[in-house]
């Protein structure tokens, strides 16, 4: 491509401030910005990163379609929620206009598993008018192509289990509440676990109807099956809340969550495979205490075994930085709701992005 790539903001929350600086730096530029939030509609996108003024300005969700069809980007980067169902209205919108987006939203990392009813209705529409949606972020290497890559190196597989751990403040209240943050742990078995206490049969009732609440993992581990040609035959899920001993303020919540109520959760997701390697992986979401940090930790047993292990991983610069870095694998993809695992490896860009497409 002959010029820089045109990139909408969609969210102009935390992730946003490193996602458009990145996409500047990288040699594109952002044409556009939406979000739902009146302390920022209006504001120019540089006072949002913190600079100087850029002359893109945000505006409301009811300007998202008239602004993207007079900006025409080639892609929208969507920073918003956690859950399919919420981003799909946005997804569905840039699929509708041609327009290729990326989400950071964890359960579009592979949601064929999850939520396939939405899934289908967004790649068909896709399909139709010639743009790729993917979901991207910390999960493409950290949950997914470290993985992958350890694997091939492996001769004899038995079981894979990995851990991940993330402060629930770093992301916005959608997130930490998403995660049971501030619950009683009553409210919390109620509002959060009970949902995995079903049966198989229902589980994929709710998975048919596009009900289903995946924690990151389910995702994940989806991801890596189709990744290494695993054939899943079985997948789990429990959600466990995580507590601390003393009084945590959350500024993400505004209010102090109370000694021995939820900080967050680690959710357990099991999936065996046809193959006899099972994959058992979990993600630790919840408002730190001084002694917390973020921790990546995988290991593979078989022949050999193979330990990973991160500690303080810089979660939010790595999973926008994976994000930009995935702009020319996207626009450069077959049209239709695409994971990475399809797009090859994530590389680093060392010249402007828009010398990377096709």
């Amino acid at each position: 491509m002959d010029r820089k790539i045109k990139v909408v903001q969609y969210g102009a929350g935390k992730m946003s401030v490193y996602t458009m600086r990145y996409v500047y730096e990288k040699g594109g530029e952002i044409v556009g910005a939406v979000d739902v939030n009146p302390d920022v509609i209006g504001k120019d996108i540089g006072e949002i990163m913190g600079g100087e003024a850029k002359g893109v300005k945000v505006v409301p969700l009811n300007e998202a379609q008239k602004m993207m069809e007079e900006t025409k980007p080639d892609i929208a980067i969507v920073t918003t929620m956690s859950l399919l169902k919420d981003v799909e209205d946005a997804l569905m919108l840039c699929a509708k206009l041609g327009i290729n987006a990326i989400t950071t939203c964890e359960e579009a990392f592979y949601p064929m598993n999850s939520n396939p009813v939405a899934t289908k209705k967004i790649d068909e529409m896709a399909k139709k008018t010639g743009c790729t949606i993917t979901g991207s972020g910390y999960q493409d290497i950290y949950w997914g192509q470290l993985i992958s890559s350890i694997a091939g190196s492996t001769h004899k597989i038995n079981k894979i289990v990995g851990s991940s751990s993330y402060n629930v403040e770093d992301y916005g209240i959608a997130l930490a509440k998403a995660h049971g943050a501030g619950l009683t742990l009553d409210e919390f078995d109620k509002q959060v676990a009970s949902v995995d206490r079903i049966s198989d049969e229902e589980r994929q009732a709710l998975i048919n109807n596009g009900e289903y609440l995946p924690s990151y993992m389910w995702n994940v581990n989806g991801w890596l099956c189709e990744k290494l040609g695993l054939e899943v035959i079985s997948q789990t899920q429990k959600t466990v809340p995580q507590t601390y001993k003393e009084d945590i303020y959350s500024s993400t919540l505004s209010m102090t969550v109370k000694a021995g109520d939820a900080t967050g959760m680690s959710a357990v997701v099991t999936t065996k495979t046809k193959e006899g390697i099972t994959i058992e992986s979990q993600c630790i979401g919840k408002v730190y205490s001084k002694e917390d940090f973020d921790k990546n930790e995988w290991t593979i047993e078989g022949e050999p075994n193979t330990t990973l292990v991160i500690n303080r991983p810089s979660t939010v610069e790595l999973t926008c930085a994976s994000v930009v870095n995935r702009i020319p694998d996207v626009i450069n993809s077959k049209p239709g709701y695409v994971p990475t695992e399809q797009m090859g490896e994530l590389n680093y860009r060392t010249k402007p992005l828009n010398e990377y497409v096709k």
